[in-house]
């Protein structure tokens, strides 16, 4: 890894200067050793129950719910387990935050959805990895963990909704393998090449995990092929300029196995929701195949993404498609960034013949740095995915 000094670009009001993580910005997804919970002040955290549709709208990797037409969908309970202190996470080690224990029946689902606020003491830009991992009562990790990740750009930054705070967030649509107790970790690490003393700090009542209460009864999970961080093996999905595609189907054209999934026949309505994960390509980074490295560090990357969900016809062909569109920027000070789509209270169409629906993202490039469509990492950590919900009366 090299850290070199930089002019910062638009990354934060009056800095000249910075010291920026160039190369070996990885998502940092290995194994890393959990600090207990007695340490880092896990078992400070507050549960409550609450009653939400949290999927509500489309957000930013900043930014909050905004409603989208549609039906109304029923609510959901769910409890929300606060992180009641604020918690120090040091470089390079993955600190247990908040955690939830359900006691779950084989093929049992459950929607969890963590928020992860972090601040920084440096003006330099920090890696932040959010995921969630759940163990069965062995203590053993039980496939898939969700994780999202973005660098955090200073405390000294200003683009953040909340200034020198970056909130991420990640979804998983957990499915018990047997009858058993489920312990699910909404995890946090910081990792870059800066010298010197540093941290993030995840901010008490701004972290949280979700759960359902109850089985959310034939959602669909999906997630994009393998994407190993550094991808020296030109695996990965890039769309961009030079040898990267111009565009891209994701789950659908990426080598997702192609599947559809079947509205539940007492489903009043149906949602879904997708997390898209990208990371810029600039020279010198670690973190993409060097013939997609276009263009030196600071041109950022604009993208267009489409996110849709359609009922099939008889025929497999599109009956009744239903979509959100976004325009994203993502800059190479933050180099991994995640979008965050919704569409909710959708109608199942009985004209359609069919209760199939097929979910993909159009991923279009605009201008600036090719970007690197994230995936499953190391056999088991998905950074890209989605979920499809029955909505019951």
């Amino acid at each position: 890894m090299r850290v070199r000094t930089t002019a910062g670009a638009g990354a934060g009001a009056g800095r000249t200067v910075r010291r920026v993580l160039v190369a070996g910005v990885g998502l940092a997804l290995v194994a890393l050793t959990p600090l207990s919970a007695q340490a880092n002040g896990a078992t400070g955290a507050a549960a409550e129950p609450v009653v939400a549709n949290r999927a509500a709208g489309v957000i930013g990797a900043a930014a909050g719910p905004v409603s989208v037409a549609g039906a109304a969908a029923a609510p959901v309970a769910v409890t929300r387990t606060t992180l009641a202190e604020d918690t120090v996470i040091p470089r390079g080690v993955t600190v247990d935050l908040v955690r939830r224990t359900m006691t779950l029946t084989a093929g049992e689902k459950r929607h969890l959805r963590g928020r992860l606020e972090a601040t920084s003491t440096t003006t330099g830009i920090v890696g932040l990895t959010e995921r969630i991992r759940c163990l069965d009562a062995s203590g053993r990790t039980v496939p898939v963990v969700a994780a999202s990740a973005r660098n955090h750009e200073g405390s000294d930054t200003v683009t953040y909704a909340t200034p020198g705070h970056l909130p991420l967030f990640a979804d998983l649509l957990f499915t018990a393998p047997a009858d058993g107790t489920y312990t699910c970790v909404l995890q946090g690490t910081a990792y870059s090449s800066l010298t010197g003393s540093y941290h993030l700090t995840a901010v008490a009542g701004k972290t949280w995990l979700e759960a359902d209460d109850s089985d959310r009864g034939g959602a669909g999970w999906w997630q994009n092929p393998a994407c190993e961080s550094a991808d020296s093996g030109g695996a990965c999905t890039y769309v961009g300029t030079g040898p990267a595609r111009r565009d891209a189907w994701v789950f659908y054209d990426d080598g997702t196995p192609s599947r559809k999934w079947q509205a539940h026949p007492d489903a009043v309505s149906v949602s879904a929701q997708a997390n898209l994960e990208l990371t810029t390509c600039y020279h010198g980074t670690a973190s993409c195949a060097t013939a997609m490295q276009a263009h030196p560090r600071g041109k950022n990357a604009v993208v267009d993404a489409r996110f849709e969900f359609i009922q099939l016809g008889t025929t497999g062909h599109a009956c009744r498609t239903h979509s959100t569109t976004a325009r994203r920027t993502v800059t190479d000070d933050a180099h991994h960034a995640v979008g965050y789509s919704f569409l909710t209270g959708l109608p199942v169409d009985p004209a359609c013949g069919t209760r199939d629906f097929l979910l993909r993202i159009y991923l279009k490039h605009v201008s600036g740095q090719t970007v690197k469509v994230d995936g499953v990492q190391s056999g088991v950590t998905s950074l890209t995915n989605g979920i499809a919900f029955n909505n019951f009366g």
